[in-house]
């Protein structure tokens, strides 16, 4: 009990100095709560929706994958025949059955040629309106399709873009474009994840669907009264015969779409979880300055508590136990903190149009618990090695002033170790950089990264005196005796400025990898396409949609073109010589795309590979398989028949842009697959005609604005978008380690409040000798501002070095060219000093207002 009495008296003495750990373990405690609710909600999100519109038993063609209506290469879904409908409804144990249409194939515009769906993420959904439907949806003003030139849209799609009852809108699919006016809208009785929905009349449907009325994508059969699920689907497989279509009930349907669904939401949970423990990894160094500092404070308190008969395990024990109060109240406050940030999460996601209702809002037990004991156990295990040296602390110490100095023996085997792992870590580094399989070398790649980030951290104390001295010079020496003293400040405990200083290294040495990493893939694509792109134009959908037939005439009637090249990716099973089979992507193109991309040819004529029944490879396939020059290779084309293909050429396999590809003749596939199962083109080149460029690309621009779901982009508009998405991407990474960095500012805030603290009697001494207070907040000022460049100046070489390795490793998949971005490195250094300079504000602050004679009297 006087142990406990004891701790919670010195944590309610040093609550002011305990609240920036607080935050610490509140925002890492937040980020992993917020994470895990938010992603429980959009699971119980999409379970609703799921649960909602799947009926008991579901049919749909056996050779579809994923979600009903995704549309596959040939832009329509695959179907089950009309007549299984009438088929199901027969099925003993069946009450009712309807066919069902949904085909994400689909575009549909304005009067103004706008895109009215989504233009990422979620897909534009286009079927029937069915007694199913009606179970998630209700219609809330006007009425169903009820012909050909009606249509039936979403109540959010409609608010979003402003549309209202009679307005037309122009659908867009592989069979063509076709107009109708909306007779009704539909609101969702769930949570609506973001798609935008069109419904037509059956026969509208399947006629501009799917391109016949005499099938659907797949059939809903509902159970009679006493039937069970899987009864009834063992009835309907017996009806339809065994093995001929895909049959699933309403569990089954929602457990694919949730594994579907539930793939992207562990992508995004553990990258958010693992930016999540960056910032705890940040914080852990908070809190062991922290407690540091505190037991130095208090070395005359705790020698005085052992003189009077306190045990060293008492001591220990009294430290542990405010690290795990300050745990109970940082995982607390983190926890309601969590769920604020979930809700914050789901407004901004339905700003990007995935509409996520709070009454969905999911806290599982196991969320707060997980919060609780991640901040606790963090707590105490950073608080162990200071409460270990509170207890080592001995009675005599309360002879001598505070804050005794540190064991010299410890600092000569703390560098030690620190040297053998930023020594071992530079080896896996330089082995990373010398591997000849990027597959080896990631994995030396994570050791050197693990090991010299761990020997930065060990050593810090180490390379502070020499650091912070150089840095001196060039910041500090010009602001005179004030500058002297901010530098003795900052080297008077190496130990914590290391320390404070490895708090922000962390953040900005993966800000600096990542910076490095992304410059120098932009810039070797750019070199890539300034080397093999021969294009002027190039045409593609921004999601993925394969481009329809009316929108590649439209192209192909375009002016001032030469020529419109086709490609296509075909999918096949390649048998080679060797006799292995193994399924494959084809580049199906027309012979001028050879002039489009330039391709470096090891053997053989590229343009030979275009010929009749001929084929590339390139030199990794050739090597893997034993493919010489002059091989026939069996091809069979899914869903067609199988060809004997000569190989042709074989290219070079040290390529960005289209890396690992096998070329044919669009011809040659057109022989060996149906029509009706050719697939879109996934791109269109075109080259202007000579002194044209600028015509023709206004020209093409024109002509394509009825198909806005492409994009016509010349090779600069390329080069900027490559360069918008990475940028982006690294811009929503730094957005997430500006957490770990927000942590490490407040431990340079903490450091700076407590050393203040320590050296109050000194700081009333240099008052009362004639320091004025602006010399004195200018003091705290400069040491903060030499803290927070040391940290920078470990962290962005320490990143530099780690992207200019992982870069080594891009150039063996074709990314050679290493490009330094040095104003976005030289604006984070610059950027850090005025970190410095925000953090010692409070800390300069109260320094200054100190009463002079109090502070002399302090003991």
């Amino acid at each position: 009990m006087t142990v406990l009495k004891t701790s919670l008296r010195n944590f309610a003495a040093h609550k002011g100095r305990m609240v920036l750990s607080a935050v610490a373990v509140l925002l890492s405690v937040a980020f992993v709560c917020g994470t895990l609710v938010f992603t429980d909600t959009m699971n119980t999100t999409f379970d609703k929706l799921f649960a909602a519109t799947g009926s008991d038993v579901t049919v749909s063609a056996k050779s579809s994958g994923g979600a009903a209506g995704d549309a596959p290469a040939n832009g329509r879904p695959e179907t089950v025949p009309a007549s299984a409908v009438r088929e199901a409804a027969k099925a003993r144990g069946a009450a009712d059955a309807e066919g069902s249409i949904a085909s994400t194939g689909v575009t549909v515009v304005d009067a103004k040629d706008k895109n009215v769906g989504p233009t990422s993420g979620a897909p534009t959904i286009a079927g029937n309106w069915t007694r199913n439907d009606a179970r998630s949806m209700e219609i809330s003003s006007g009425n169903a399709p009820r012909g050909p030139t009606e249509m039936m849209v979403d109540a959010d799609t409609a608010d979003k873009h402003g549309l209202e009852l009679g307005e037309e809108l122009r659908t867009i699919t592989a069979t063509g474009d076709f107009t109708a006016k909306i007779s009704g809208i539909a609101s969702f009785k769930v949570t609506n994840p973001g798609a935008a929905i069109v419904y037509f009349d059956t026969e509208t449907a399947q006629r501009r669907l799917l391109g016949g009325t005499d099938a659907f994508t797949q059939i809903s059969v509902t159970a009679a009264d006493g039937v069970s699920d899987a009864q009834l689907k063992r009835n309907v497989g017996d009806a339809l015969g065994a093995g001929t279509f895909k049959i699933q009930t309403q569990k089954e349907s929602a457990d694919a779409g949730r594994e579907e669904v539930g793939s992207f939401l562990d992508v995004m949970k553990y990258a958010m979880l693992g930016f999540a423990g960056i910032a705890l990894l940040v914080g852990i160094f908070l809190i062991v300055n922290t407690f540091s500092m505190l037991v130095a404070q208090r070395t005359r308190e705790i020698g005085l508590m052992r003189a009077i008969g306190s045990s060293r395990k008492q001591i220990n024990r009294s430290v542990l136990l405010e690290a795990t109060l300050l745990g109970i109240v940082g995982s607390l406050l983190g926890i309601g903190a969590g769920v604020g940030l979930a809700v914050g999460l789901m407004e901004l996601m339905g700003s990007m149009g995935m509409e996520l209702s709070t009454e969905d809002l999911t806290v599982k037990t196991a969320t707060p618990v997980i919060g609780m004991v991640l901040g606790v156990v963090v707590t105490v295990l950073a608080a162990y090695l200071p409460a270990r040296r509170a207890g080592k602390v001995s009675p005599m110490a309360a002879l001598r002033d505070a804050g005794t100095p540190a064991d010299g023996k410890a600092g000569l085997i703390r560098g030690g170790i620190g040297l053998l792992l930023t020594g071992g870590g530079a080896v896996a580094l330089f082995m990373t950089a010398n591997a000849d399989k990027a597959s080896d070398g990631s994995m030396f790649l994570g050791v050197g990264v693990v090991l010299t980030l761990i020997g930065f951290v060990v050593i810090g104390p180490l390379l502070a005196g020499g650091l912070v001295r150089m840095l001196s010079v060039v910041v500090l020496r010009a602001f005179g005796p004030v500058g002297r003293m901010a530098e003795r400040n900052a080297l008077r405990n190496p130990r914590r400025t290391g320390a404070t200083g490895a708090a922000l290294m962390i953040g900005l040495a993966l800000v600096a990898c990542l910076s490095v990493v992304g410059s120098s893939m932009v810039a070797s694509a750019t070199d890539e396409l300034d080397k093999s792109v021969g294009a002027d134009f190039i045409v593609q959908s921004n999601t993925g949609q394969g481009i329809v037939p009316q929108a590649e005439k439209t192209m192909r009637g375009s002016s001032d073109l030469s020529h419109v090249t086709r490609y296509k990716l075909v999918d096949a099973k390649i048998t080679t010589p060797d006799g292995k089979t193994e399924s494959k992507e084809l580049s199906a193109a027309d012979p001028t795309y050879a002039k489009d991309l330039r391709r470096e040819t090891v053997e053989g004529d590229l343009a030979a590979a275009y010929g009749k029944d001929a084929m590339s490879v390139d030199t990794e396939y050739a090597k893997k398989h034993k493919v010489k020059l002059g091989d026939t290779l069996g091809v069979a084309f899914k869903g067609g028949e199988t060809a004997k293909l000569k190989v042709a050429a074989i290219t070079s396999a040290d390529v960005t842009v289209d890396m690992d590809s096998r070329y044919v003749n669009i011809s040659t596939v057109e022989r060996y697959l149906p029509a009706e199962r050719m697939p879109q083109s996934s791109m269109l080149f075109a080259k202007a005609e000579d002194g044209k460029e600028e015509a023709a690309y206004a020209a093409l621009k024109d002509a394509m604005k009825e198909y806005p779901q492409y994009a016509v982009r010349d090779q600069t508009d390329y080069k900027e978008e490559l360069q918008n998405q990475i940028g982006q991407l690294l811009n929503i990474v730094y957005g997430l380690l500006a957490l770990a960095i927000i942590v490490a500012v407040l431990g340079v805030v903490n450091t700076l409040a407590l050393s203040v603290v320590e050296r109050t009697r000194e700081i009333g001494l240099m008052r009362a000798i004639g320091l004025s207070r602006r010399q004195l907040r200018r003091m705290i000022r400069l040491e903060s501002v030499v803290i927070a460049l040391f940290g920078a100046l470990l962290g962005l070489g320490l990143g530099m070095g780690w992207g200019t390795t992982a870069q080594k490793l891009l150039a063996l998949e074709g990314l050679g060219v290493l490009e330094i971005p040095w104003p976005t490195i030289i604006t984070v250094f610059v950027g850090s000093a005025f970190v410095g300079l925000f953090a010692a504000l409070v800390p300069a602050f109260r320094a200054g207002r100190m009463n002079v004679l109090t502070a002399i009297a302090t003991d």
